[in-house]
């Protein structure tokens, strides 16, 4: 595996660490700020948002540049409203910051997943898109936690001048490794970006990116709300939240792993159990939120499965938009963050409503099951049509034969 795919990780790191660290701030957010909790959890739906319009916008924007200078121009404009968000004193401008922070993300991821996967064969595309995921993973397992740690003992402004901070490293391994070409480096002109966009909305695509969209919104959900759920309904201290946020971080690292070895061979496989598992994961932990032992051994199967199932999904996206180099990225991280986007939206909705802390894990088994029809209706969209074209090819094979 190329150096510059494990750089390209350790990017996302710096980022994802920005983009998960709310779920252990969001009480201190809400406090130092004087807004509720509910609008404390949307500044995580206000970066999802800016994914979501930034990655295909970024990339369009982005698609004649040199590749390099596109990552380092995202990761400046990246560390900078970091730097504006930990001086603010104003809610407004917070949430202002977290957008435009979230342009900045969606344009790195873009040029970065197709960076990585135009740099390894086919059989090793698998594993080069979970290396860039697994930069999100670490950043559960150290970044998330680390942000919680800092937002406890020195606020939760310490912990955006530390993603500024952390994100510098980023910067010059990117500086020092990636190269400097346009595009994937193959020398020929671009695809025209309406063969693009007509490759990523067929009958063949749509259905995966609605279905990744309704998965990354089950674990959003829950995940921008689990330190409430955490020290407001299974009874644990401050000093849990962040170990939880480390399990859930470990547990999603083994997945992104586990999902990098086998979604090059076994897609579908590994999409429809880890659907299936969320699902009923997702309603186990709303029954068990009561119980301390049973929450905290749940959290990590519940990070192996969310994040190994969208490691899959991403690969399935990239593998079937082989005719959109350049807005195939951009369209998995958007419908990644479209999830980010209506989970904690819905969870939110959930907890005004008066449902209590437990309501938005059912929101996300909820939409598990959504995702699971989607899918199941598709297979069967897909059968029915192999089903009409296979007599017709019998009819005119005995016509041939008389």
């Amino acid at each position: 595996m190329p150096i510059a795919v494990y750089v390209l990780g350790l990017a996302v790191f710096a980022q994802g660490t920005s983009e998960f660290m709310l779920s252990g701030l969001v009480s201190g957010i809400a406090a130092d700020l004087d807004v509720s909790l509910s609008a404390a959890g949307l500044l995580t739906s206000a970066f999802a948002v800016g994914m979501v319009v930034g990655a295909p916008l970024m990339a369009l924007s982005s698609r004649t540049w040199p590749r390099r200078r596109a990552l380092l121009l995202f990761l400046a404009v990246f560390v900078a409203v970091h730097v504006v968000g930990a001086l603010t004193p104003s809610y407004e401008v917070l949430l202002v910051t977290r957008f435009v922070g979230a342009l900045a993300n969606a344009g790195f991821w873009a040029v970065a997943l197709t960076t990585a996967v135009s740099m390894v064969p086919d059989r090793l595309k698998g594993r080069a898109t979970a290396v860039v995921v697994g930069g999100v993973t670490i950043a559960c397992v150290v970044g998330v936690p680390a942000g919680a740690v800092l937002g406890e003992h020195w606020g939760w402004r310490s912990a955006f001048w530390a993603v500024a901070i952390v994100s510098l490293p980023a910067v010059l391994a990117v500086l020092r490794s990636i190269p400097g070409g346009r595009g994937t480096d193959t020398g020929s002109a671009p695809v025209p970006v309406r063969d693009e966009l007509r490759a990523l909305t067929g009958p063949r695509l749509r259905p995966v990116l609605l279905t990744m969209a309704l998965v990354q919104g089950a674990t959003f959900c829950t995940f921008s709300y689990l330190e409430p759920l955490l020290t407001r309904e299974t009874g644990l201290g401050a000093g849990w939240v962040p170990v939880s946020l480390a399990l859930f971080g470990a547990g999603s690292f083994a997945g992104v792993t586990v999902a990098g070895r086998f979604a090059d061979a076994r897609p579908v496989a590994v999409v429809a159990t880890g659907m299936t598992a969320l699902a009923l994961g997702w309603a186990a932990l709303a029954l068990a939120a009561g119980h301390p032992a049973l929450a905290l051994a749940l959290i990590p199967l519940l990070g192996m499965l969310a994040f190994g199932t969208g490691t899959a999904l991403i690969t399935r996206v990239l593998g079937l938009a082989s005719g959109a180099p350049t807005l195939a990225g951009a369209f998995s991280t958007t419908a990644f963050n479209l999830g980010a986007t209506v989970g904690p939206w819905a969870g939110g909705l959930a907890l005004d409503a008066g449902f209590g802390y437990r309501a938005p894990v059912w929101v996300s088994a909820l939409l598990m099951v959504l995702a699971l029809l989607v899918a199941a209706t598709t297979a069967k969209g897909r059968r029915s049509r192999a089903g009409e074209r296979r007599p017709s090819a019998v009819r005119r094979s005995a016509r041939g034969r008389l």
